[in-house]
């Protein structure tokens, strides 16, 4: 079984890739979400684990809104208000919230700076 976690963009994507294991896919919405999209992203998922990390707006908001509907499985993450999406959340917050996940085991923290 693979593990996903689906993001708004490319920045919250590499955000995400230097703290997780490369066997952790992460996929992007790019900010929207119309029905090709979906369908594209639906179809890799598949029945495979899922996880949303949105960022704290609005338009994040109303993303994972689509996907909650479309993956009513999949777990949820989120950034904390006043953060700039999950690209400006400290890295400190970002582990703390792929831990709560249970994500630990694909966590790279030698990739975390010292001030951790």
């Amino acid at each position: 079984m693979s593990i996903y976690i689906i993001v708004e963009g490319k920045n919250d994507r590499s955000k995400l890739r230097r703290l997780l294991m490369p066997d952790v896919s992460i996929l992007c919405t790019f900010g929207t979400l119309n029905s090709l999209k979906l369908e594209s992203l639906l179809n890799k998922v598949q029945d495979d684990e899922v996880y949303l990390f949105m960022d704290n707006d609005s338009s994040g908001k109303k993303i994972r809104g689509v996907l909650r509907d479309s993956l009513p499985d999949a777990a949820h993450m989120y950034t904390r208000r006043g953060y700039a999406g999950v690209e400006g959340t400290p890295d400190e917050y970002l582990i703390a919230q792929l831990e709560k996940a249970s994500l630990h085991e694909f966590i790279i923290y030698s990739n975390i700076p010292d001030s951790f």
